[in-house]
């Protein structure tokens, strides 16, 4: 990934050597460096200066394209974004603030060149050249040319920051290399939105790419490592945190004018300068490379996160480069971990447990390989590629958490959640247009068949995505998994419902080695329940009938899941309002319903059922930490 932009007038894989645009011929990607974060302590400070005075903000931008635009761009549809921001440049009239904005956006979010003075208009105490001398783009004729995507980033933990990373593949208008250095995307959104965020000592951001989870990590441990196979990954992280350092609390006070060292290619000759690695900034942040958790062997985190490298790609016998990154045959190191099929999450999840705090948590995104159809009588899946899966496009394909089960650790906590499921075509079409391979009609054609060769032989026949959290126990015991499948729409951010579900699901299965998660019923008739204030009934009968046939619980926030009870749930359910205890309420239930002891136990089980999940609270603060 460190290595230069492939010409885009050629398809070889050789990367040319790396340096700084040149403005004596014709803008060639091939020849850009990553920003420089270490070119003295006022360039970086002058850029978030002139970006907050604009103000560059998510808000400012959407008011100016308009909605319209702005869900266009979503869409990755720039064209009314840039018929909007012509007409502001354009127009005379317009406030000097709205047209210095309106260059801004057009630059480093479009990939479009501006007029140099527009931009120099823009940013007063950087100017242009100052930008340039950063790396973020070059000058000729009188226009700048933008070289990476720099946009606003917005969320409640951060404030406004802003995230530099390559160009998207809507900004080159061609496919993305193979060293490409991922921005905000949704997957890492969906990431930062999940974690239980809570005060840690140390944390880890694995495959930091340009730094997001670890500016999000910065807000609430006390110190963050990151790490990446990509050396170039590590200078744009390094530059986001400095772009970023006072909204981060770093004091970055004389680490701005550092020696710079030279990264090396596989022959080790010296490919251009790039900032040293390992690398502490503020006191509070620490930059490794190297391969998953080679970089952090013998330490041990709190807390952590992860979007890995998961994507399954066909593979031709080639590794990543161990110093650059480098893959070939269509790898790309931002997304592609360089082992065959799933395997490593199967090593990650293997390897991180003894990488944790007891009591740590990790959580992260993965996919898993489902191998042939489920057979009906049996818990696991039969061999043999079908056809067609049926269920593929929805992700309740029974079996699917066979093989993600098998990989988790003796002893440790696991939780997954499946969110979606492809046949292998339609794996293929998602990562070949992730990386914009219909840009290359006839590379596409070839990525597609190779996909389809490669599920065929391996006999798979789906592949299943969603989120997944471990932790190791604060004591040894047996360890708990739970998997389930969600479609709807979740809460957003995930992180407090899911870290609140954490301690109902402790609180329910007591401090037992009952893998169950039904440990602690005994203690749970002791406890005072009511119904969140989001949770609504729904009932369903036949016209003319005198009881409800269907009775479903529905929550309105969180995890948003849908709960089928019978009767004397539903008449627990509307009978817990905190004032009497569990085991008051089943009795006066099952003594209603004239329910024997087995129907009693039962109805205490839904109970722990529907607390565990979320439709019932305990009106006691929970403990946390078992």
């Amino acid at each position: 990934m460190t290595d230069p932009r492939p010409n885009t007038a050629s398809t070889a894989s050789t990367p040319s050597t790396a340096s700084t645009p040149s403005t004596e011929q014709p803008f060639n990607h091939a020849m850009v460096d990553p920003p420089q974060w270490n070119r003295g302590p006022a360039a970086v400070s002058d850029l978030p200066a002139d970006l907050r005075a604009l103000p560059y903000t998510t808000d400012a931008v959407g008011d100016l394209l308009g909605p319209m635009a702005t869900a266009a761009l979503e869409r990755e549809q720039a064209e009314p974004a840039r018929r909007r921001l012509a007409q502001v440049m354009h127009d005379a009239g317009a406030p000097g603030s709205q047209r210095a904005l309106a260059a801004a956006v057009s630059c480093w979010m479009l990939g479009d060149p501006v007029p140099t003075a527009t931009l120099d208009a823009a940013l007063p105490t950087l100017t242009a050249a100052g930008a340039a001398e950063l790396n973020l783009g070059w000058i000729r004729d009188g226009a700048f040319h933008p070289v990476v995507d720099l946009s606003p980033y917005s969320t409640d933990d951060l404030g406004e920051v802003w995230v530099a990373s390559d160009q998207t593949a809507l900004q080159t208008r061609t496919t993305l290399p193979s060293w490409h250095v991922l921005g905000i995307g949704r997957a890492s959104m969906t990431l930062a939105g999940n974690v239980i965020r809570r005060p840690v000592a140390r944390a880890l951001d694995l495959g930091t790419g340009c730094g997001i989870q670890t500016l999000h990590l910065l807000a609430h441990a006390d110190h963050v490592t990151a790490t990446d196979l990509s050396l170039r990954a590590l200078e744009f992280t390094a530059f986001n945190l400095a772009l970023n350092a006072e909204a981060l609390g770093l004091d970055l006070t004389g680490e701005l004018d550092l020696d710079r060292t030279e990264a090396r290619g596989r022959d080790g000759r010296p490919q251009g300068p790039r900032g040293g690695f390992p690398l502490t900034l503020g006191g509070r942040v620490t930059l490794l490379q190297g391969d998953l958790l080679e970089p952090v062997a013998g330490c041990r985190f709190d807390l952590v996160v992860s979007n890995p490298p998961y994507v399954i790609t066909p593979r031709s016998g080639s590794e990543p480069d161990r110093f650059t990154g480098e893959v070939g045959d269509g790898i790309n190191t931002y997304r592609d971990g360089g082992r065959p099929g799933d395997r490593l999450l199967a090593e990650l999840f293997a390897a991180l447990p003894e990488h944790l705090e007891p009591g740590g948590m990790a959580q992260m995104l993965g996919n898993w390989e489902i191998h042939g159809l489920p057979d009906p009588g049996l818990d696991t899946v039969t061999g043999g590629a079908p056809d067609r899966v049926a269920g593929a496009a929805s992700p309740q394909l029974p079996g699917w958490e066979v093989r993600p089960r098998s990989w988790v650790p003796s002893g440790v906590d696991a939780w997954f959640i499946q969110r979606d499921l492809l046949d292998p075509a339609g794996y293929a079409e998602t990562w070949l247009q992730d990386s914009s391979e219909q840009l290359d009609p006839a590379g596409y054609t070839a990525g597609y068949r190779r996909y389809l060769e490669d599920f065929g032989e391996r006999g798979v026949a789906a592949v299943g995505f969603g989120y997944v959290w471990l932790r190791r126990p604060a004591a040894p015991r047996a360890g708990r998994i739970r998997t389930e499948v969600l479609e709807s729409e979740l809460q957003q951010p995930l992180g407090p419902a899911w870290g609140e579900a954490v301690d109902r699901w402790d609180l329910v299965a007591g401090d037992t080695a009952d893998t169950s998660g039904t440990g602690g019923l005994t203690a749970l008739r002791e406890l005072h329940v009511t119904v969140p204030g989001d949770v609504t009934e729904e009932r369903h009968q036949r016209f003319g009938s005198d009881h409800p046939e269907i009775i479903l619980a529905r929550q309105g926030g969180g995890f948003r899941r849908t709960a089928h009870v019978d009767t004397a749930t539903a008449g627990f359910l509307s009978a817990a309002d905190g004032e009497f205890s569990v085991g008051q309420l089943t009795g006066a239930v099952a003594g209603l319903l004239d329910l024997d002891e087995a129907g009693e136990r039962a109805l205490v089980a839904a109970v722990a059922e529907l607390l565990t999940d979320g439709f019932l609270t305990v009106t006691a603060p929970i403990p946390s930490g078992m």
